[in-house]
This record gives C-alpha cells, sequence and structure tokens, in this order.
C-alpha cells in the first residue's frame, strides 16, 4: 500500500532536514528521487548516499525563488526519468524573527516569493506530467504557524496560512484530473532552519511547555506522513492537512 516503486519524486529544500529525511524514505519505498536545494554538492552527497544504500537519486540544483531554475528543474527531472508523479513543496525561507514592524518589504517579498509563489509555479510545472500519467500528489509543506502565529514568526504565518489555501484551490481545481493536494504542518522540528526557536533554553522551553507532547520532534517523525501522503494509501485523501505537532494546536 505504501510502495511507490516506479513513481518519480521532486524534493525541494531536500538536501538537509525534513526535506532530506522525505527523500531516503521515499528512495527506501522504491521511488526515483530528485534531490533538489540550491547548491549543487549538497544535492550530488545525498544523492550519491541514497544511491549507495541501494536507492535511485539524482541532485538538481534550484533556487526556488527563480522562476527559468524552477523550469530546468522540472525539464531535468523528466529528462531523466520521463516523467513526474510526485511533488513535495519543501523549501522555505523566514529571514526575519521578531515584531512584523520590523519586517520591511525585501524581506516580505522574499518570504512570500518562496513559501508560496514558488509553490504555485512549480505546482503548474509538473502538472502536464502529472496529467499525462494519470494523476500525482502534490504535498505541501506548511506548518503549524499558518493556523496559530506566534510572535516573532508573523509574515511567515502568513506565507504558510496563503500556503494552506493554495493547497485547497489546487485539490479543487485538480482533482479531476487526478492529481491530489495535500499538506503537512509540523510544529517544532529540530532542524538547521528552525534553530533560532530551540539553540535557547529559554525559547525552547517557551514553545515545548505548552504541548501534550512536551518535546521536540524529529524529521523522522515527519517523513511518514509524506509517505503516506505520496503513496496509494491516500488515494481517496486531498486538500486535506496533516499536523505533526506534539499537539500545538489542540
Amino acid at each position: 500500500m505504501f510502495d511507490l516503486t516506479g513513481k518519480v519524486a521532486l524534493i525541494t529544500g531536500a538536501s538537509k532536514g525534513i526535506g532530506e529525511a522525505m527523500a531516503r524514505v521515499f528512495a527506501r519505498y522504491g521511488a526515483k528521487v530528485v534531490v533538489s536545494s540550491r547548491k549543487q554538492n549538497a544535492c550530488d552527497e545525498l544523492a550519491a548516499d541514497i544511491s549507495a544504500q541501494g536507492g535511485d537519486a539524482t541532485g538538481v540544483a534550484a533556487h526556488t525563488g527563480d522562476l527559468s531554475q524552477l523550469a530546468h528543474l522540472v525539464e531535468r527531472t523528466i529528462a531523466v526519468y520521463g516523467g513526474i508523479d510526485i511533488l513535495v513543496n519543501n523549501a522555505a525561507t523566514n529571514p526575519v524573527y521578531g515584531p512584523s514592524l520590523d519586517c520591511d518589504e525585501s524581506a516580505f517579498d522574499k518570504i512570500m516569493q518562496v513559501n508560496v509563489k514558488a509553490p504555485f509555479e512549480l505546482s503548474k510545472l509538473v502538472y502536464p506530467s502529472m496529467k499525462s500519467r494519470g494523476g500525482g500528489s502534490i504535498i505541501n509543506i506548511s506548518s503549524i504557524a499558518g493556523d496559530t502565529p506566534d510572535p516573532g514568526l508573523g509574515i511567515y504565518s502568513v506565507s504558510k496560512a496563503s500556503l494552506n489555501m493554495l493547497t485547497k484551490v489546487l485539490a479543487k481545481e485538480w482533482g479531476p484530473d487526478g492529481i491530489r493536494v495535500n499538506a503537512i504542518c509540523p510544529g517544532l522540528i529540530k532542524t538547521k532552519f528552525s534553530e533560532a526557536l530551540w539553540q535557547d533554553d529559554k525559547t525552547l522551553a517557551h514553545f515545548t511547555k505548552r504541548l501534550p507532547i512536551a518535546r521536540m520532534g524529529t524529521t523522522d517523525e515527519v517523513s511518514p506522513l509524506a509517505l503516506l501522503l505520496a503513496s496509494s494509501a491516500s488515494s481517496y485523501t486531498t486538500g486535506s492537512f496533516f499536523y505533526a505537532d506534539g499537539g500545538t494546536v489542540i
């Protein structure tokens, strides 16, 4: 039911953190995986490690803020593997931590470009291939911040709320073409991206003390949800949101 044999998966922000964990689990369950992030050497290193463990992976660098690079990413994926069945929009950015008043226009535009526009544009780029193959699965990596904003994460929260609505819109519009669109909303997961929230003990305590499961999560507690959504096990699921957050939003 969770078998991905013969499927082609494209994952952005895949060289580390949650993206890396998803790339590894997809390959372990049979998918051909395109590992993408900004740096080619980082993509190649992970792809080589996955291949050394018996998987099939290729690294293709792309900056998700650059539409021409996204187009090349999709073209290269199709050239190597023949099509695309699974897209994970995982790449994200948050250059501002603090009051929303401190977020200038440049930072706002960067957050929205990478966190909202890029997933939209990349989803449009993979749509023809997915449709021609009878359908596919798009997984947007959102955040609990899209539901419950925290001080310091204001505009990031706005971007993730926008991504959540994009998930619903595309799920509704593309469902007749066999393309499912869902989102995973992680809470505090121990990654380089979230380092500012867990390096300091006081900040970490602020985020974990209110949780029913009072600790940070790990990337391996998020990637199985992606496997579920990528596979036929979720064939009747679209426009839905899956939380790996220790109960934060309760």
